[in-house]
């Protein structure tokens, strides 16, 4: 980025409105993308548990309550 200095900031620099949204962009993609994998990484945390769950269940009758359960916490 080019961010020039305008001589009547006082000593501040500013940005062109463009350089700003490029910049806003670029950070909204890098939330969404961590958004993203960290929802990825919840729901195969979430899968795994409830693979546990229904590994060590020895009721199946009480297979659909321990998963419920679980989901509440």
């Amino acid at each position: 980025m080019n961010f020039e200095k305008n001589i009547f900031a006082q000593g501040q620099t500013l940005y062109t409105q463009d350089e700003f949204n490029m910049a806003l962009t670029e950070a909204k993609a890098e939330i969404m993308a961590i958004a993203i994998q960290t929802t990825k990484q919840a729901i195969q945390i979430e899968r795994e548990a409830c693979a546990e769950m229904a590994d060590n269940c020895l009721n199946i009758e009480t297979l659909g309550d321990a998963i419920r359960n679980r989901m509440k916490t």
